[in-house]
């Protein structure tokens, strides 16, 4: 049998490594569009961009390892199209490669500002990938100005990197607020708060018209719908993301923002399963894509399972987590559909917890400093149980006697 992966991720480097660990003995072959080895992506925005973390520690595996469990990682090839009835891909080059059972693990791209807005103009970045992070390292320069579009995690740690590095930042978010569509409000103005005891600046419920460059077409401007003009070195944007699901679209599965999967991760296509970011799939009811290395992991070992040992279905149990200057915001369940929170003071000075309800079911937490919180909502949250409102409010409460 002969397993090929599209994508060179988290996602299907999870799947190959644990196909092998239950003994599958397929041939597996690994197309991964960049030209790295798969690698860690969190770190990108955080320790490989501040220069604490060395390129080579970001890799997964060593190469030595895929050539030890026989797993051929071809770099550098991206899939052009596949021919689901003989079970064909193609490559951008021309190539032709056969598989009995494929793997869509395409991940997602950095969704980017309108190209009329940035046509001609350089040092506008985006932050995805390694290749991203290699180009814009050496903008960080002590005494620069960056403008950060978007309020999303993604966004705030590239602000808190500028800073750690003596970089000047403002944060441009065009909702009312920052991390509108994750997080509460209450969340939101701790983290708020924490960037502007930095001195990150914020201009919030306002977009961006417009970018002016100077005489070597470098950004030199931005200009926001209200007036405002932002002097800037190099801007980064962070907008969010898009699944890379055109592929499956065009062989003809079913898509709806996403790549749709079963519990088994499956597709339409028998033969064909997906993992990671590309996916949409079932939780509770709604519809869903987790863009986090938690789902990438998970759906891949179970894709493995399915083809080393028999059937078995993904169970998600969303967690998250970001770094910014010197807490982690440490993120347990999906607060969709929530209509209460509670908010609980840390163990530290400095730390809180929210944690969000629908009527008295716990949904999620949001853990900021406070690790404790963190692994005991996690925990409550995966085995069905839920913290009463008014014990969750009180700092005395051990929150261990309702585990």
């Amino acid at each position: 049998m002969t397993i090929l992966v599209v994508g060179g991720g988290q996602a299907a480097l999870s799947m190959a490594a644990k196909y092998r660990a239950l003994g599958g003995e397929g041939d597996v072959i690994i197309c991964g569009d960049e030209p790295a080895m798969a690698y860690q992506r969190p770190p990108l925005s955080k320790a490989y961009l501040a220069g604490d973390m060395e390129r080579k520690r970001l890799y997964l595996r060593p190469e030595s390892w895929y050539e030890e469990q026989n797993i051929t990682f071809r770099s550098g090839v991206s899939v052009s199209s596949i021919d689901r009835t003989a079970k064909t891909v193609t490559t951008t080059a021309g190539e032709t490669l056969s598989y009995d059972k494929l793997v869509l693990a395409t991940g997602s791209r950095a969704r980017p500002l309108p190209e009329q807005m940035t046509d001609g103009i350089s040092a506008i970045y985006t932050l995805r990938t390694l290749g991203d992070i290699d180009m814009m390292r050496d903008e960080f320069q002590h005494g620069r100005r960056l403008v950060v579009i978007g309020g999303g995690y993604i966004g705030l740690e590239a602000a808190a990197i500028a800073r750690k590095l003596g970089v000047e930042a403002s944060v441009v978010e065009a909702a009312p607020r920052i991390l509108g569509r994750v997080a509460s409000t209450e969340t939101a103005d701790f983290i708020r708060n924490m960037h502007l005891s930095h001195e990150v600046s914020f201009y919030e419920g306002v977009g961006v018209d417009s970018f002016e460059a100077g005489a070597d077409g470098r950004v030199s401007a931005v200009l926001l719908s209200d007036g405002t003009h932002l002097d800037a070195d190099f801007v980064i944007a962070g907008i969010g993301i898009l699944p890379n699901s055109e592929l499956a679209e065009a062989a003809g599965l079913s898509c709806d923002g996403g790549i749709i999967v079963s519990q088994t991760c499956q597709t339409d296509d028998e033969d064909i399963f997906a993992a990671g970011d590309c996916t949409r799939f079932d939780y509770q009811g709604q519809m869903i894509r987790l863009e986090s290395v938690g789902n990438a992991i998970d759906q891949g070992e179970v894709i493995a399972a399915n083809l080393a040992s028999g059937p078995t279905e993904y169970e998600p149990k969303p967690w998250f987590w970001s770094d910014q200057y010197d807490i982690t915001l440490q993120i347990a369940g999906l607060n969709l559909g929530y209509d209460d929170i509670v908010v609980r003071p840390g163990t530290k000075d400095g730390t809180q917890s929210v944690w969000y309800y629908a009527a008295d079911r716990l949904l999620a937490v949001d853990a900021i400093g406070d690790a404790r919180a963190y692994m005991i909502g996690k925990r409550l949250i995966e085995s069905g149980k839920s913290l009463p409102k008014d014990k969750a409010a009180d700092p005395q409460t051990n929150l261990k006697e309702f585990l």
